[in-house]
């Protein structure tokens, strides 16, 4: 069962508040603004900060 389409029409990061992406082939969620990367297990989004990848730094 994939993610919710509601749910990720209100969904935001909990990090900088921007606009994210879900990216199902690769199980996560993408903020568009900071770059953090959240992961989903089980179809269920994991939005927490400690949970994230970190971007890569330039």
């Amino acid at each position: 069962m994939p993610v919710d389409r509601e749910l990720l029409d209100i969904l935001v990061c909990p990090s900088c508040r921007g606009e994210v992406e879900y990216r199902p082939e690769e199980e996560i969620i993408v903020c568009l603004k900071c770059g953090y990367r959240y992961p989903v297990r089980d179809d269920i989004p994991v939005m927490l900060i400690e949970e994230a990848e970190k971007p890569a730094s330039p």
